[in-house]
């Protein structure tokens, strides 16, 4: 067999490694230590109630409500949070009295469950934070569903529930009145700091832009200060938009700085953009001790006027290269080089005197606070938004739709199962299909190996520790608070770690109860393991592949960036900058879902290692359009911004006609004649003009025109198929 049809057969070790990257994956990034602590504080709080009132199982419940709503928790902005735990709180204890009314029949119950477990699978359409939510609240109408309690009584447990919720949710929140926008600066300093660092070594274009999840992250906290009016809410907008171009102008120094080097006799220029590059990078971490107010220097923001100076020293020096060097293309560069420097210094001192406090009006016009994507949306609308999303996934053509229905029917399937056999416990088989289905392959099959491994070694060391440790309820409680603090703490960054903490923390919060963890351990290792074996039969019998999802998100991708280019462009000839703004947002999104939807579909069996390549350089060809772009885009924050050329219009019109044609191909490869290599036409730029006033405008259209020949005849090629 030749080595090309070897790559068109499905290799085993593609799937098989990507599987082993999940099992291990550690990310330290989700770790937040001070979340960890408050929570397990709320949840010891809570427990301890029950002791206080000789209850222990008031305590359990109590406990049970503030674990769930740590999950919402977050360092994320005060208004998003309280928001998002309040609702967990209320759903929670709704679903602890539905669960419990419920139980007097198992047919209800049942149904109640999948209908809860439908609605929950639906929900994945409107985003990570409502996926858990949804999670969260399945399993404890599950768990609750399985003894049940007078409509009187089911609602007093729902209130306990809800009061456990509110302890957690009040620790979040109790420095909301001392210090409102903490969460904001915060998220504004790990910003500025991230820029620092972009500065000190710009990236290639081979690799997506940096700080891609950061900064979209930061505009979906910052969306709630839309409505808030205050000197401060505009001071924390307007610095995230500020980093927005700071970023657009370290990144484009960057491209500039490897070209000048390259030229001849460009090396002292470079070595000079370097060094601008470097001041550039130590004034931007003074910032963030400037929004956080751990500096003193702030005041008269003189970090910031030391690094100024230098920068414009640096300046000065570039434009004596520029007068010095007899090659025009190379003096036009060294020209660009310098505006885009005097641009950087620009940005870097505006936000300083926003940080400190020292600016006369460091807010312009082009800098709303609406500009925050979707911060001004009423609730009427967004409801609508989120109608229209859960409307547009009701078709079995919808990942997430076969997602809700396998879950609903699988989750059906196994409460049934548990209510027809005689094992104690039984409601951890529904509790575990509905943690370890997911609407992809890695994630359903990592998830059931983590969690019938974790739970099986979570068992035996609860029950190990209560066996030798339980010497009184304080005891019990202190070890509830540790392994808490564990699946809290470094939880988030292991699933595995995460299994074995939660399946330890509910051994011994039935052990308060009065029950000894050792009578049911073989109960509920074998309910985990029928559980999790159900869910991957689910999935295996009715599955829903990535690999036929990949291609339309790449198109996606494609129909965003050229929204973006034609905002771009149209911000040429004097159109609102918003719209660039809300394009390059809904562009950044777009990138990273195909770059995960890439990343799942690399761990499904059948994948072969081709098609994984192409689809990695299909998104190395999208990276580069994308770094052309923005910095065409950086041009259009200078102090004297470019006239719109004349060819500018018909370069516009071939970038969207080619990659309007290019996503179509993605999504109907039909289309493409098969047996011939397909061309989507050309984008149509001028030869590079370097005039004494111009600009090297044409050489970043000619940078798109590469990237898009690259893309196209890699599309082309149907290697991704």
């Amino acid at each position: 067999m030749s080595a090309e049809s070897q790559r068109t057969h499905p290799d085993a070790s593609v799937p098989a490694r990507a599987f082993w990257r999940s099992l291990v994956r550690f990310e330290p990034e989700k770790i937040a230590t001070e979340v960890a602590v408050r929570n397990t504080i709320g949840f010891t709080l809570a427990v301890a109630l029950g002791t206080v009132l000789s209850s222990p199982s008031t305590g359990v419940i109590a406990g049970l409500g503030a674990l769930n709503v740590s999950y919402s928790d977050g360092r994320d902005p005060y208004a998003l949070r309280a928001r998002r735990m309040l609702l967990t709180a209320l759903l929670c204890g709704v679903s602890v009295a539905l669960g419990a009314i419920s139980a007097h029949s198992g047919i209800a119950a049942t149904a109640v469950a999948a209908v809860w477990a439908f609605a929950a699978g639906m929900v994945v359409a409107l985003g990570t934070a409502a996926a858990d939510l949804g999670v969260v609240t399945l399993v404890t109408l599950v768990v609750f569903a399985a003894k049940p309690l007078p409509p009187v009584h089911a609602l007093e447990a729902a209130a306990v529930a809800i009061g456990g919720s509110l302890i957690q949710t009040l620790l979040s929140l109790f420095l909301w009145p001392i210090r409102r926008y903490q969460p904001e600066e915060r998220i504004i300093a790990e910003i500025y700091d991230g820029l620092a660092g972009i500065a000190k070594s710009p990236p290639q274009a081979v690799n997506a832009p940096p700080m891609t999840k950061q900064i979209s992250d930061a505009q979906d906290s910052f969306a709630p200060l839309a409505r808030d009016r205050s000197m401060e809410a505009e001071r924390h907008v307007f610095l995230l938009l500020q980093a927005e171009r700071i970023r657009l102008s370290v990144l484009n120094l960057g491209r500039l700085r490897r070209r000048i080097a390259r030229h001849s006799g460009g090396e002292s220029a470079a070595a000079e953009l370097g060094r601008i590059l470097d001041d550039a990078s130590s004034a931007l971490q003074l910032v963030g001790p400037c929004v956080l107010r751990t500096t003193s220097n702030c005041s008269a923001v003189t970090p910031m006027s030391d690094s100024s100076a230098r920068i414009t020293a640096g300046l000065l020096r570039l434009q004596a290269v520029s007068t010095a060097a007899g090659d025009a293309f190379f003096s036009a560069l060294i020209r660009d080089a310098r505006q885009q420097s005097d641009a950087l210094r620009s940005q870097i001192l505006a936000a300083a005197a926003a940080a400190s406090g020292t600016g006369n009006d460091p807010y312009p016009a082009d800098s709303p606070v609406a500009a925050v994507e979707g911060g001004g949306k009423p609730w009427r609308l967004r409801f609508q938004g989120w109608r229209a999303k859960l409307t547009a996934n009701l078709s079995f053509e919808s990942t997430v739709f076969r997602h809700a229905v396998r879950l609903a029917i699988c989750l059906a399937v196994g409460d049934t199962l548990g209510r027809s056999l005689s094992l104690q416990r039984t409601y951890w088989i529904p509790m575990t299909i509905a943690i370890v289905l997911k609407p992809d392959f890695t994630s359903t099959f990592s998830r059931g190996v983590l969690r019938i491994g974790g739970t099986l070694a979570g068992l035996v060391l609860a029950t190990m520790l209560f066996r030798y440790l339980h010497v009184g309820t304080v005891a019990d409680i202190a070890l509830m608070a540790v392994f808490t603090l564990l699946l809290r703490w470094v939880g988030p960054a292991n699933y595995g770690i995460f299994v074995v903490a939660v399946s330890s923390l509910v051994v011994l919060l039935i052990a308060v109860t009065g029950i000894a963890p050792d009578n049911v351990i073989a109960a509920r290792a074998m309910n985990t393991a029928i559980g999790g074996g159900l869910a991957l039969v689910a999935y295996a019998v009715w599955p829903t592949w990535e690999k036929t999802q990949t291609r339309v998100v790449l198109a996606e991708m494609l129909d965003a960036y050229r929204a973006y280019a034609r905002a771009v462009i149209g911000a040429y000839g004097n159109e609102p900058l918003a719209e660039v703004e809300r394009t390059r947002v809904k562009g950044r999104r777009a990138r990273s879902n195909a770059e995960a939807s890439v990343g799942r579909m690399g761990g499904e069996p059948g994948v072969t290692s081709r098609q994984i390549a192409a689809l990695n350089a299909i998104l190395v060809h999208s990276h580069s359009f994308a770094y052309a772009f923005m910095a065409i885009e950086a041009r259009l924050y200078r102090k004297r911004r470019d006239d719109e050329p004349a060819w500018m219009s018909g370069f516009a019109a071939s970038v969207e006609r080619t990659l309007s044609a290019m996503a179509e191909a993605l999504r109907n490869p039909a289309s493409l004649p098969s047996g011939v290599r397909y061309k989507f036409g050309d984008v149509e730029v001028p030869a590079p003009v370097i005039a004494p006033g111009g600009t090297l405008l044409e050489i970043e259209a000619d940078r798109v025109r590469t990237s898009l020949r690259s893309l196209g005849e890699e599309i082309a090629r149907r290697g991704w198929l």
